[in-house]
């Protein structure tokens, strides 16, 4: 409909009747339209819902719900300050004067649907006194903004106000509650923001669902993860909770979104990356990736029935780019095939190969040409910590000395012949012991069930080879694609 037809009904609807309620800050009556027959009449069918929630704000309830914002001193313009600095003595005088509006009020056809929405904009701005004088009277804990559809709860979530969290579940709010829009609970929103992670802890500890799905199937876990970007948005410590208390690290959505498939999509976003971005994502990823694997995330397993990679085989696809990536998987046993399908669906050891090959031919810096072949070599190593022997393809594309001319394709094939040999060797005794051990020690971390064994520390730190890797510089963080040498 044409915006001037809602301007010229908006005023016809202020020129026409009215009613008054009492005015407590001294500055006339105020008024408040009321013509509740055409705003049921435009609202026939259900249509706009939203409009006709906000005309019955305009027309019924909107003068009283003023009169107390006027009281706790949230007047317009004062919208965006925080009133908690304020004094015992201010703080008093304010909830008696909002105790002789209401009892004034009391009488009104509207007063609870008028405190029950300013309970909504108390909640919003975190004043907890004025809030439970509004319950007190009568205020609906679960009221919804018939504008945005959130109630008070989701509000003092998205505004961070754990104080205001408490008192709402304390009267009977539904900490479960979805709004209408998102299909969000207050655990979801409290998710999605570092910010929150007040409220985040308020909502646990009082009992909400870590697991609760929305109409996607997304968990509180997935929202945090889905809504970091690595750049303004980390959601480390809001991650680090909900694992603690007992998000699914499986959990995934109707369209298959998990936890590491958030995470893949991030990696993907720093090889696209400036170097200055691409080493601000990589630090989160990181992060997400150690508390994911703590708790029991199978990071070498396809992401869906169709083969999306995982996050192991991103890490080895793009080894030299995610270098410190690939570093943290395999010394945490990550598998160097698919952990459901095997070598027949991805092996680490083509996919490091192809890439070193790839790799090589687009460097021209022999520094840069040693920097590659010395990483492959360490991942191999590593590799072995957790595994005997490397599952080696039957069959692996290397060009020939005499098919290809460049000069870093000798390098190439020795490395891959010092391979071949040592797996036609028996393991020694020792790593096969190291192999057993960790095996039995897992979940990773190792580190505080090694430290826990009746050992010498000469055999403890002999278990834990990766506490004696130091990134060279340069290893420690991701590098985009177009910053290759």
């Amino acid at each position: 409909m044409d915006g001037n037809f809602f301007f010229f009904f908006f005023i016809f609807a202020v020129l026409r009747g009215t009613r008054r309620v009492s005015d407590p800050c001294g500055r006339g009556n105020f008024r408040l339209l009321w013509r509740e027959d055409k705003c049921l009449a435009w609202n026939k069918g259900g249509a706009m819902p939203f409009l006709h929630g906000f005309r019955r704000i305009i027309y019924e309830y909107q003068p009283l719900v003023d009169a107390v914002l006027c009281v706790v001193g949230l007047e317009e313009g004062a919208a965006g300050q925080d009133h908690r600095s304020s004094s015992r003595e201010d703080e008093d005088s304010v909830c008696s004067s909002l105790v002789e509006l209401l009892e004034r009020e009391s009488q009104s056809a509207v007063f609870l649907e008028g405190i029950s929405y300013a309970l909504f904009k108390v909640a919003e701005r975190g004043l907890v006194h004025a809030a439970e004088i509004l319950l007190r009277y009568g205020a609906d804990v679960n009221f919804e903004d018939p504008v945005s559809y959130y109630n008070p709860l989701h509000i003092a979530v998205l505004r961070n106000r754990p104080s205001i969290v408490r008192l709402l579940v304390g009267h009977g709010a539904d900490i479960e509650k979805r709004d209408r829009i998102h299909e969000s609970s207050p655990l979801d929103l409290a998710s999605e923001e570092s910010e929150r992670l007040p409220c985040l802890l308020a909502l646990l500890d009082l009992g909400a669902d870590v697991n609760a799905r929305d109409k996607n199937g997304k968990t509180p876990l997935l929202h945090a993860l889905a809504s970091s970007d690595g750049l303004t948005v980390h959601n480390t410590e809001n991650i680090r909770l909900l694992l603690q208390r007992g998000a699914d690290v499986h959990a995934a959505t109707t369209d298959g979104e998990t936890a590491e498939s958030s995470l893949v999509f991030l990696v993907k976003e720093a090889l696209e990356a400036n170097v200055e971005d691409a080493a601000e994502i990589g630090n989160f990823c990181l992060r997400a990736t150690q508390l994911l694997l703590a708790h029991g995330a199978d990071p070498s397993c396809c992401l869906n029935e169709d083969g999306e990679p995982s996050l192991t085989q991103t890490s080895l696809e793009h080894f030299d780019l995610l270098f410190p990536l690939a570093v943290l998987l395999l010394q945490s046993g990550a598998s160097f095939v698919c952990s459901y399908h095997g070598a027949t669906c991805w092996s680490g050891y083509k996919l490091l190969f192809h890439r070193l090959q790839t790799a090589l031919q687009q460097c021209s810096d022999k520094d840069h040409v040693s920097e590659l072949l010395e990483q492959a070599e360490f991942l191999l190593d590593l590799a072995r910590v957790n595994f005997p022997t490397l599952p080696l393809p039957p069959r692996l594309e290397l060009p020939a000395p005499s098919q290809d001319t460049h000069s870093h394709t000798q390098a190439l094939l020795d490395l891959h012949r010092r391979v071949v040999e040592q797996e036609a060797s028996p393991p020694a005794l020792r790593c096969l012991c190291r192999v057993f051990i960790r095996s039995h020690l897992q979940p990773w971390p190792l580190e505080d069930r090694v430290k826990a064994l009746p050992l010498p520390d000469r055999l403890k730190d002999f278990l834990l080879p990766e506490h004696t890797y130091s990134p060279k510089p340069g290893w420690d963080c991701f590098r985009p694609q177009h910053s290759l040498r």
